[in-house]
């Protein structure tokens, strides 16, 4: 007499469960693929974090470019009225600590290279800004010239009395 636990033997095929080998193989699987979204994800904030900062410095540049494009032209020549270094931080309203990156920079007006008929007439602004993020340094810098016949005549004309 034969006693069978499973009145039908493919039925005890079907019932079979996974082997140990198959279960660590699975849970390998599955923690490289969660190590891998996350450190991709992770890398992605650092990337848009990286881009925040570098388009904050170039903002920093603009603004003081655009300050330089209205002063005089005896403003420009004058020693001392364009400061050369600044500073600046990623979120200038907020508290101390909370500021973000701190931005040093430097702006810096010589001749121009330019030795054709306008060489007494144009200067050379170059304006730098460097900041350290996540133990690297960045810098960007802006060059432009700037004419003594330039926008400032035409937004702040000379008023005789």
């Amino acid at each position: 007499m034969r006693i069978t636990i499973f009145p039908n033997e493919k039925a005890a095929q079907h019932r079979s469960a996974f082997l140990l080998p198959e279960v660590v193989m699975a849970v390998g699987v599955s923690s490289f693929l969660y190590v891998t979204l996350y450190l991709g994800i992770a890398q992605g904030m650092v990337g848009v974090q990286n881009c925040r900062e570098d388009l904050r410095a170039t903002q920093i540049l603009e603004e003081k470019m655009e300050t330089m494009r209205l002063y005089s032209w005896d403003q420009i020549n004058q020693a001392g009225f364009i400061p050369t270094n600044f500073t600046a931080y990623y979120y200038p309203p907020g508290t101390s600590g909370t500021q973000g990156v701190l931005y040093q920079g430097t702006m810096a007006i010589n001749d121009s290279a330019i030795t054709e008929t306008y060489s007494g007439d144009m200067k050379l602004v170059v304006g730098t800004v460097t900041w350290t993020s996540g133990g690297v340094q960045h810098q960007r810098q802006i060059r432009t010239f700037i004419s003594q016949f330039g926008l400032q005549n035409y937004v702040y004309p000379l008023v005789k009395p």
